[in-house]
């Protein structure tokens, strides 16, 4: 099971950081991915960490304002996101897949958590 939080309201320019509790998930035996979907629009990639290899991607949009990360001993992804914007106003999704391939799009997961409002506003 996948639980999203840290999803919040927040002024431009802000930071938060989201996190995933992959309960009976071990880290390293899969790829995890934070995805976003904001109202009307397709439901998108921003993040994957590869866990067996240590290795990330990003989304250019994203792309040195965000962080994701893995705590093997907490079983927690985390996505660290700076400086944001309001595009980047969305519902926040974690998601998982066995092993360790490349994956960024929706059907690459099998698993996904419920998803955390993160709203930029002043």
């Amino acid at each position: 099971q996948l639980q999203a939080s840290g999803g919040g309201l927040v002024q431009p320019g802000g930071s938060l950081r989201l996190s995933c509790a992959a309960s009976g998930f071990t880290l390293v035996r899969y790829t995890w991915g934070w995805f976003r979907q904001a109202p009307g629009r397709e439901r998108e990639w921003v993040s994957y960490l590869r866990s067996a290899g240590r290795s990330t991607a990003y989304a250019d949009s994203v792309k040195g304002r965000f962080t994701i990360s893995g705590d093997n001993a907490k079983e927690t992804v985390y996505l660290q996101m700076h400086s944001l914007k309001p595009e980047d106003t969305a519902v926040y999704y974690c998601a998982a897949r066995l092993g360790s391939a490349v994956a960024t799009r929706v059907a690459d997961y099998a698993y996904w958590g419920q998803g955390t409002q993160v709203t930029v506003s002043s």
